[in-house]
């Protein structure tokens, strides 16, 4: 069968394949940049992180860590606005998406095995009958203990009254924003709980959990000593791993309750502790 030709204007006949062309219509309207998932599921999250750092700001609780998740939320809308364009997304190589999108999908994976690894030690329960109780610092206001120190010391108080033969470690020095040594503090307190003051030694130059746990140990016997360590349920994992890493041979952790709604700050900021104490070789 002999091909259709097509005459243009000089009377050269061209084949009618080689004369068509596609013509690309530009979208306009709605129907242009219309919002991908990924762009949908990065504008939620950045929203819920703003809102969710504004609410801890309102509620005054703890550091300033919290504006860790403005700080995301802001890179969630950032990530939203650049899925959500057509034109942006054809600029960026592929190389640099296949690079965003392995390093967001090794994060999360990360991020999945750690907090795994902090709920295994999150309803910690101690044997009765330790040698030593250690409490860890958190920050003392000027009206009494924060309320992650307080649930601290009253599930230390339950276990000290439980077991009369426990000496408890009080350890924690004074940051910059407290009126007095964290130690200090917890001492008083757990005085008029109806501990016996003999019962009490105290730890006050350490600013964080490595060194409440390796300045604690100068006062008890690390390889022998049974010694049961009480913090809030997310910290207790990496507490707990740093005990043992510093050769405490007989530690075991005692988790005490956390604020429900500073659980998803509290996580985070312990994913990073983690992180970081398994850099630094603490862990």
């Amino acid at each position: 069968m002999m091909k259709r030709k097509k005459r243009d204007k000089s009377n050269t006949l061209i084949p009618i394949e080689k004369s068509r062309r596609t013509i690309h219509l530009e979208q306009r309207g709605s129907a242009q940049d219309k919002p991908s998932v990924g762009s949908r599921i990065f504008g939620l999250l950045g929203i819920t992180c703003i809102l969710y750092c504004g609410g801890i700001a309102v509620y005054g609780f703890g550091s300033y860590f919290f504006l860790v998740w403005g700080g995301l939320g802001t890179t969630s809308l950032i990530l939203s606005t650049i899925l959500r364009s057509k034109k942006l997304m054809a600029a960026i190589p592929k190389w640099v998406k296949a690079l965003f999108t392995g390093a967001f999908v090794i994060g999360l994976v990360l991020f999945c095995v750690v907090e795994g690894l902090i709920f295994t030690q999150f309803n910690a329960q101690a044997k009765p009958g330790a040698d030593f109780c250690i409490i860890l610092g958190a920050q003392w206001k000027t009206n009494g203990p924060s309320e992650v120190l307080r649930r601290r010391l009253d599930k230390a108080v339950t276990y000290l009254t439980a077991n009369p033969d426990t000496k408890v470690i009080v350890s924690g020095g004074q940051g910059s924003n407290e009126p007095m040594t964290e130690a200090e503090g917890m001492r008083s307190y757990l005085i008029q709980a109806g501990i016996a003051e003999d019962r009490i030694l105290m730890e006050d130059l350490s600013s964080n959990t490595y060194e409440n746990l390796v300045f604690s140990s100068r006062l008890l016997d690390r390889e022998n000593d049974h010694v049961v360590i009480v913090t809030n349920n997310f910290h207790v994992f990496r507490a707990l791993g740093i005990a043992k890493k510093q050769g405490y041979r007989n530690a075991e952790g005692l988790a005490a309750s956390s604020v429900p709604g500073m659980a998803p700050n509290n996580l985070l900021r312990e994913f990073l502790g983690v992180i970081k104490d398994f850099w630094v070789k603490n862990l």
